[in-house]
């Protein structure tokens, strides 16, 4: 319950003394928001049993009805209609309210984060509410300008080219150092800006000299290919030629180590 209290009513939305860091300002901001927010949309839903007058009546979300006596909830602000109980949750996430502390919007009920959310973004790295002016938004999150920082080494990436990585950013740097995949062919990294080609969870650079048969070194970008124990083919033919020479090698090898010595 304390989890899912946290989740649904973060208590950064409406309460300065857990976002340390804002500007004055942005306190101000933040005290308004939250202010309107109780005033105009906060509200309690009720667990009673749907009296009589409101028997037959559809459930507000799913619209099967409720009879007289039946388990069911009401929301004040949103007139008199009545919920399942397990059709008491947000819009949004589908979540059920905890202690049934709702939001609405809309004739719709959400939990606090996501009716917060509908009018204020929020950082992908703190969690809190964005009051700036200016925010940076990349892969559809939002971020405060000095939370978009590198998840390795926190560098600030405003500006700055970089790879998201588990769903925050990484700079080039700590990705061709940390995470970069080896090409199969030369066992140099792939960079973030390097083009890059994946078969059977095997990477290779896309060029040329590369991404190519093992025996006749023909570019395989766009063209049909046989893998075969990690090495790339264009063709049976090629690949049943170099089993031939890997056996041919194999044997001379052998021949060799078994001659008897000079000596």
């Amino acid at each position: 319950r304390a989890r899912a209290l946290l989740q649904q009513l973060p208590p950064q939305d409406c309460d300065e003394r857990f976002c340390p860091d804002l500007a004055e300002e942005e306190r101000r901001q933040l005290r308004a928001f939250s202010a309107r927010r109780r005033q105009e949309a906060l509200g309690q839903g009720l667990a009673c049993p749907v009296p009589g007058p409101c028997h037959g009546c559809p459930c507000r979300k799913c619209g099967r009805r409720l009879n007289k006596g039946d388990p069911g909830i009401s929301a004040s602000r949103l007139g008199d209609q009545f919920w399942h109980p397990s059709c008491f949750s947000c819009h949004f996430c589908h979540q059920q309210l905890v202690d049934l502390i709702y939001f609405q919007q809309d004739g719709r009920i959400y939990c606090g984060r996501h009716h917060a959310e509908l009018f204020r973004p929020r950082c992908a790295s703190c969690d809190q509410l964005i009051f700036m002016e200016e925010c940076i938004e990349a892969e559809g999150r939002r971020w405060h300008l000095e939370h978009f920082c590198c998840l390795e080494c926190d560098e600030p990436l405003r500006g700055q080219r970089y790879v998201m990585r588990s769903g925050r950013p990484c700079c080039r740097g700590c990705f061709e150092s940390l995470f970069a995949e080896p090409c199969q062919a030369c066992g140099d990294p792939i960079g973030a800006d390097g083009e890059e080609v994946t078969h059977q969870g095997l990477h290779w650079h896309s060029r040329a000299a590369c991404f190519c048969c093992s025996l006749c070194r023909k570019p395989l970008r766009g063209q049909p290919l046989t893998c075969r124990r990690g090495r790339l083919f264009c063709s049976d033919t090629c690949s049943r030629g170099q089993d031939v020479s890997s056996t041919a090698s194999d044997s001379s090898d052998s021949a060799f180590a078994s001659a008897p010595s000079p000596e």
